[in-house]
């Protein structure tokens, strides 16, 4: 038996919050210049902070660089724009609300 929730009506299985915001969030990717003529990939407007690490976490693994997590953004060593968007849009995230 399904369980239902109480607050949509709908099945739990097909209700997920987590699903929902991720839809809903504007992300800018941008690159810059940091010191030492080394550039930088910043990734900002993941609202929450505990899957803005593990993201942070995952891109740095699997793109083989280093990078931090500084002020809810992601700061990624190198130019990996590209790459960065296509994990968020498999993730989940709209490919209409990543500005890169």
């Amino acid at each position: 038996m399904q369980e239902i929730d109480k607050i949509s009506g709908l099945p739990k299985d097909l209700f997920d919050i987590a699903n929902i915001s991720r839809e809903q969030q504007q992300i800018k990717i941008e690159v810059k210049r940091a010191r030492f003529k080394k550039m930088m990939t910043i990734v900002s407007g993941i609202e929450d902070k505990q899957i803005t690490k593990e993201l942070g976490k995952e891109m740095k693994q699997k793109l083989a660089c280093g990078g931090t997590v500084k002020d809810n953004n992601i700061e990624l060593q190198g130019n990996h724009r590209k790459k960065v968007k296509e994990m968020l849009i498999k993730k989940g995230y709209k490919e209409e609300l990543i500005d890169a």
